[in-house]
């Protein structure tokens, strides 16, 4: 269960819409979904490698961009919607309410002893150090083409900023939002106690 941001306009929920992996399955090995696992990097990777080495694979500006774009598309569905979920059990969206409100929506398996097993290190590492890498590298990539007036490539950059950033500041506040719920349940279930100690205290005084 995951915490309620102090904000008004952030909302955290428990369950998955869907659940594929049972508690029941045995663990056979590090990486327990390494389809999952080979995407997440695959699509995000590719942007990257087709930037450094457009100007070789094409003459084309246009070919390039628009396989870039793709791959970043492809990349920000497939780790917002599924690697997110299997590989570390996390998972963010944001909605318009009816009066134009926007909501930040967070989902997290429960943590239970049994359900820690399915969340493996080795996927949550790679999760993480995919995560946060690339939008770093295209951060990098961003600053070069605007030091070396490569304007046409500026659009590109900032898209990849753009999609990579967003997953990882949703996860990073998925991440920090299920922390502060473990404080606040704890500071609640001790408040309760030491109110209840008081009340039974005065009653037999």
């Amino acid at each position: 269960m995951l915490s309620q941001d102090s904000n008004d306009d952030t909302e955290d929920v428990s369950l998955f819409d869907t659940e594929e992996e049972t508690v029941s399955r045995p663990r056979k090995s590090k990486i327990r979904h390494p389809v999952a696992s080979f995407f997440h990097l695959f699509f995000r990777v590719s942007a990257i490698v087709v930037y450094l080495l457009c100007e070789l694979l094409s003459s084309s500006f246009i070919a390039c961009m628009v396989t870039i774009i793709l791959l970043l598309s492809c990349d920000f569905w497939a780790v917002k919607n599924v690697t997110g979920r299997l590989m570390v059990g996390l998972r963010w969206w944001n909605h318009i309410d009816e009066d134009g409100k926007s909501h930040w929506v967070f989902e997290s398996r429960k943590t239970s002893s049994e359900e820690n097993k399915t969340v493996s290190e080795a996927e949550s590492r790679i999760f993480w150090l995919g995560l946060i890498a690339c939008p770093v590298l295209w951060v990098i990539f961003a600053f070069s083409a605007l030091f070396s007036f490569r304007v046409k490539w500026l659009a590109v950059v900032i898209m990849g900023v753009v999609l990579q950033g967003a997953n990882l500041y949703g996860y990073i506040r998925c991440k920090v939002g299920s922390r502060k719920n473990l404080t606040n349940m704890a500071t609640s279930y001790l408040g309760k106690q030491f109110l209840r100690q008081n009340a039974g205290g005065d009653q037999t005084t």
